[in-house]
Formats: structure tokens, sequence, C-alpha cells
């Protein structure tokens, strides 16, 4: 039977008390001391986080291991002496919370087989009844799960339920090398608790928070339409659904405003270059014609300053996953999850050290010469290997970056040969491979060449800009970020050039680019919400609610997601506050650090939930109603006059956002007669048309606008 909230309470569970160790006739170490796996007796299971992880822990301990199979599962056997070893997997995680309790709010919960509450978690039953039967069979435990927040949850609950959390130990590896496992099982420790605490806690806190707001949001909506429609809102989740929609409205309200350029044509000689009018502020079409005329007149431009700089540029830290995930998205067009799940694929076939990680420190235990030597084996690296050992005349010490992480090193690969990669493996691993080696390679230097020229008046100034790479250092290993080489010519002060040819360009301004996956991630990771192992997969949750989807320029919101995000503006904002998560992402931090409770986390929490919930109630009926229209489940309110909106009238007849874009048309207006002297009615019909004027902004001028346009004539 699966245990009950009181079973499961702070201190029923776990709350941070470890000296509850027994020691089975065995000296149990202290918390700074470490514990050989060879010294033991009796039986000791091993867990594994994956199968693959748990054969390769197999072979590293051991060349003459047993295969067992249960139901299809392997599981592997060691002997030596009084020593049975019995290593075993799990399939990532094998319980989750739920609770039998309806309505909210909901504070009562339990931790269950993930087959239980999951359709799709069925096939975890064959892991965990293996697990079960094994861990009867032995006296020792050792997690040897992925040493994260989540592996230490995953090993500790197998566990505390099958098992005696007293008689427990902890395998800690970066990499699934044989040496290092090797290593890691000459060390092990007591359970990391301080790390399972703040991952239970992790779990709770999501949960209770997911479970409450998005029963009432779905309740609010039954009332309202009588439809159980599946909403969900979360702790991490909904303050960044609230980004990607507040983003993406400033994105439908935005109104293109002319800009003009003008450029020159300068001649020295036989030779060519282009220099730009430094407009500060933006100038109008009558300025730029202005300058146009004055410059044809003159004929010339006289070299104010010139400038010639070198620029030292560093090679990039070795990879955290933030990283990894920004340069695959530009490199190669890959989500943040495709990334992570390609490195973690990479990881458990032990060709690079584990991916989860923020550090980008790289262990200075780590033998980089034997790694340089094994990888000079794949014929793509071998020439850039002996040129780097050359360069470096192999004295290997690494550039790194500023951040740490307490668990992992950066991600370096191991020197394990790949074999057979698909394309897409491939590519993550020679990005790694190829930052890795750039770690270690000098400086690259680029020439910088500025140059600034005025009238012979001396009114308008232009400036142009020469880039040269002077040595490619590290460039050459990672050459994703070489820069494209620009000529200028040699010139001094005084110089005399001859105006060639004067340009005046009219272009008109964009909104801000279609976010994609990548640029969530790092707006997350800047805003401190979820972790390295989180981030991508909430991303994912928000497409799979029908809140987000994809275009062919990247990401949209749905009318769904906008409404869910409306009615938390509108209701309750404290829910998607970014200091608000931010706030117990600090606090669970605090308790991986020893330094807090987790009773004093969930309890705070459970407090802000109520003073939410209670709230929402007096106030639910207009959430129902508001959600109701959005999914065009009622239609007796005054809706916007845009043909196709559900949103309620605000002002004139709009709806809030649609209002939003009149006067961004009205307020476009004014700027553009500053820019470029036109009727208002050219100006309409002129953003009309335009591919860049935003969604809102087009329906208020179709719609509102044109039409008032067409009545008055």
């Amino acid at each position: 039977m699966p245990l009950t909230y009181r079973d499961f309470s702070v201190s029923g569970l776990f709350d941070g008390d470890t000296t509850h160790y027994g020691n089975m006739g065995f000296q149990w170490p202290s918390l700074d001391q470490y514990v050989n796996i060879w010294e033991l007796k009796g039986r000791v299971l091993v867990i594994a986080e994956k199968p693959k992880a748990a054969k390769k822990i197999a072979e590293a301990l051991s060349s003459g291991f047993l295969v067992r199979k249960y139901n299809g599962i392997p599981y592997y056997e060691i002997i030596r002496g009084g020593l049975q070893l019995i290593i075993a997997s799990a399939a990532g995680h094998l319980y989750e919370l739920h609770t039998s309790v309806d309505g909210y709010p909901v504070f009562e919960y339990s931790w269950v087989p993930a087959y239980v509450v999951s359709e799709e978690k069925k096939y975890t039953k064959s892991y965990l009844d293996l697990l079960s039967s094994l861990f009867k069979k032995c006296q020792y435990y050792v997690n040897a799960c992925d040493y994260d927040i989540e592996g230490s949850v995953i090993g500790y609950l197998l566990i505390k339920f099958h098992g005696d959390a007293g008689r427990a130990l902890r395998a800690k590896f970066s990499s699934l090398m044989p040496q290092e496992i090797m290593a890691s099982f000459s060390r092990l420790t007591p359970l990391d608790y301080n790390m399972i605490d703040a991952g239970l806690c992790r779990h709770e806190l999501d949960w209770i928070w997911g479970i409450n707001i998005s029963r009432a949001l779905m309740k609010a909506l039954y009332l309202s339409a009588r439809k159980k429609i599946t909403l969900s809102a979360g702790r991490v989740q909904t303050p960044t659904l609230k980004y990607i929609v507040d983003y993406e409205t400033e994105r439908r309200i935005f109104v293109p405003l002319p800009q003009y350029n003008v450029s020159v044509v300068l001649r020295k000689g036989d030779q060519s270059f282009l220099a730009e009018y430094s407009a500060n502020p933006v100038i109008s079409e009558s300025e730029a014609k202005s300058i146009k005329k004055s410059l044809e007149s003159a004929g010339y431009l006289v070299v104010k300053q010139y400038e010639v700089v070198s620029q030292s540029i560093s090679p990039p830290p070795p990879f955290n996953l933030g990283d990894l995930q920004e340069e695959a998205a530009r490199i190669y067009g890959f989500s943040p999850m495709k990334t992570q799940s390609i490195a973690e694929r990479l990881y458990l076939d032990a060709l690079i050290s584990y991916p989860r990680t923020n550090s980008q420190k790289l262990p200075p235990t780590l033998n980089y010469r034997e790694i340089l030597s094994k990888l000079a084996k794949i014929t793509t690296y071998s020439g850039l290997i002996s040129r780097l050992l050359s360069e470096t005349r192999g004295v290997l010490r690494p550039r790194e970056g500023e951040k740490e992480d307490p668990a992992h090193p950066a991600i370096y690969p191991t020197g394990v040969l790949p074999q057979r990669l698909t394309r897409d493996q491939t590519a993550i691993y020679d990005l790694i491979v190829r930052r890795f080696l750039a770690a270690f390679a000098s400086p690259a230097r680029v020439l910088h060449v500025k140059v600034m020229l005025v009238t012979p008046d001396g009114l308008f100034t232009f400036r142009s800009k020469g880039l040269t790479v002077e040595y490619l250092g590290w460039m050459v290993y990672y050459p994703f970020h070489k820069p494209s080489s620009k000529f200028l010519p040699a010139l001094r002060v005084g110089d005399r050039l001859e105006v060639k040819k004067v340009i005046i360009r009219e272009t008109y301004s964009k909104p801000a680019p279609r976010l994609k996956k990548i640029d969530i991630l790092r707006w997350m990771e800047g805003a401190g919400l979820g972790t390295e192992s989180t981030r991508a997969i909430i991303i994912e949750k928000l497409f799979e609610r029908g809140y987000l989807k994809t275009t062919k320029t990247g990401i949209d919101v749905s009318e769904l997601g906008v409404g869910v995000v409306e009615v938390i503006k509108k209701f309750f904002p404290d829910l998607a506050s970014v200091e608000l998560t931010r706030t117990f992402e600090v606090l669970m931090n605090d308790i991986m650090r020893g330094i807090r409770r987790r009773k004093e986390v969930l309890e705070e929490a459970k407090k802000v939930i109520k003073d939410l919930l209670s709230k929402f109630d007096s106030c639910i009926n207009d959430v129902g109603l508001l959600l109701a229209r959005k999914l065009s489940l009622i239609d007796n309110y005054e809706k916007c006059s845009i043909p196709g909106c559900r949103g309620e009238s605000y002002k004139l007849g709009l709806c809030k956002n649609h209002y939003l874009a009149y006067e961004a048309v009205l307020k476009g207006y004014e700027e553009w007669k500053a820019r470029k002297d036109v009727p208002f009615s050219d100006y309409v019909h002129k953003i009309a048309r335009m591919k860049s004027t935003g969604k809102y902004v087009k329906d208020v001028l179709q719609h509102y606008i044109l039409r008032k346009e067409v009545r008055k004539t």
C-alpha cells in the first residue's frame, strides 16, 4: 500500500535527521568519511538511474559479472569473497506524488508508483517489481543514480520504501568512465540528505502549486460554462507563460516607423568603401535629403579620426548545459530539449561527462593529455590536437568561466571513441569536443579599424569600421564565432576622400523577433527560474498544454495561453510573479546548503497558496466567465467589435489588447509626421499593408479605423 500523507510528512519521510544509521556489524561512516565498497560483506544492491548506466557500472567494477534477467530486464551480479554486488536499474522516476482528495486546497498526498498515476509509465512496473524483490535480499544499498537532485530523489525513495536508509550509501561520479566509477565506489559516502531534502521539496512544491491552482481554474470554468476542460498552472510554468504572452503582445501592437539612413561611397585612389551617417537622434526624410545635397555640393569628406586597435579575444569556457543548448540552437536550430536529450544519450554511452551541470570549470584532476591522445585517434580531430599540443608545448591550462556547480564540472569529452552516432548526435558531440579543445588554445587577435569623417563645414559626421582577423588562435578549434572580415583602406587624419555616390535608404523599424525555445530558456535562467534539468521540460509542457504553438518564424501564443495569463494578471497577479517564484528557488537552494529545513519552506508555500486561493474564490465567477469567453464556450457578453475576437469590450468597443493597438496607431502617427510628412489616411493604408505591422494593429486598422475612413468619404 502507498504511504499516506501522515507517513509522508516531513518528520515521517525525512527531515534532515542523519543520526539513524545502523551498522549491521560494520562501522558506519560519519558524514565526512568514506566507505570502500570492497570492505563490505553480504549482499549490496546498487541502484542505477537508467539500464545503460547499470551495465556501465557493472563493466567498470568487474570483468567477470553475471547477467541475469527479470521479465526481460537485465541486472548484474558480482561476487568477490564475502561480498555479493547486485546492480539493477530504475527507469527514471518510479514514484510520483498523488492524492485521493478532491477539490482544493489540497495538501494531503503520498508517493505512489508512477505506473499507478500515469498510463504512460506502465512500463515502469517491471522495474519496480524487480527492485522490490532485490531489496528484500540485500543488507546494504548504494544509490548510484545521477549525482543531482533528481538522481538523489529517485534512489532515496526506492531505498526508503523498500529498504533501510540507515544502511544506504551514495556513489558520486561525473562520467561513466570505468576509472571514475571505480574511484567513486572506493569513496562511497552517506546519503546526500541536503540534496535529497531539496529535491523532495521541489517536487512537493511544484505539485501542491500546480494541482491547487489548476483545480481552481478548472472549477471556475466549470461553474461558468458547465464544461470539464483540463487547464494547468505551475510555480515556474505560469510566470514563464506570462513572459511569453507579454512579449508577444508587444509584437502584436507594434507599429513600424520610417527611418532614414544616409550612406556615402568614398574613394581613395582605386579603393572604395562605404561610410554611414551618424544619426542621433533619428533623422527625418527632409533632413536626409538636406544631408545628401550638402555632400554632393562639397564633393569630399575629411578624415577627422583614424584608429587601429588590436583586440585579444579569450577562448570560450567549456560548456555547461545552458551554453551548449544556446550554441546548438544558434548553429543547428536544435531545441533545448533536443540538445539535452542528445547530451544525456552521449553521457550514457560514456562519451561525455554528466551534461546537466551549470559549471564552466574543468576538474584539475582530469588527465587532459590522456583525453586528447584518445581523441586524436578520430581523424576529424587528429590534426587539430597535434596543432594544439604544439601550440601549448604540452602545457594544458584550460580557460574557465565563472559559473560553478557543486555536483559536477563543465561538460567534457571522455576520450571514449564514438560508434555509430546519428547525424544529430555527431553534431552535439563535435561541439563539445571542439569547445574542449578551444579552452586550452591561445587567444585570438582581431584588428579593428575605425574612421570618423566630416563634411568640410563640420556639420555632418560619417563613420566606418573595418575588421581583420590577425590570429585565429582558439577559433581554429571552435570556428563557430569567427567574425567576418571587412576591408577599410589605410588612412591618415586630414585625408580628403572623394564622394563617389550618396545613397538615401528608407527602411522601417521591425518588431522584436519571435521568441525561440532557447530564448525562453535563457530568460528563465536569467530570471532564476527552474534548474538546468527542468527548464527545457517546462518549455515543452507549455506546448503540450496548448498554450504555445510553433510557426515558421518562431513561437506563437494560443488564445488559451493568452486567456490563462489574462485571468492570472487580472485576478491574482502574484501567481505569475517572477519574484515570488525566485524566492522559493532561493529557499530550496538554502535547503541544499543545509541552512534551512524543508518543513519551513513547505509551510510558507502552503500559506501563500491558501492566500492566493482565498482571493481567487472571492472572484471565481468572474474568472470562469473570462476563461469561458476565451474558449468560445459562452456568448452572452459585450464582445470586442473586432470580428473573431473573444475579448470583452474595454473602451470604444474594443477589448484591452485591441485598444492598446488603437492607441499605438495614434501614437505612431505622431512619430510618422515628424519623420515623413504624410496624411493620416495614407499612413494607415501604408501600415495596414506592411508585413511587420502587429496583428492587433492590423485588426484595428481593417475593422475599425479604415471602416471609419470609408464612412467619412
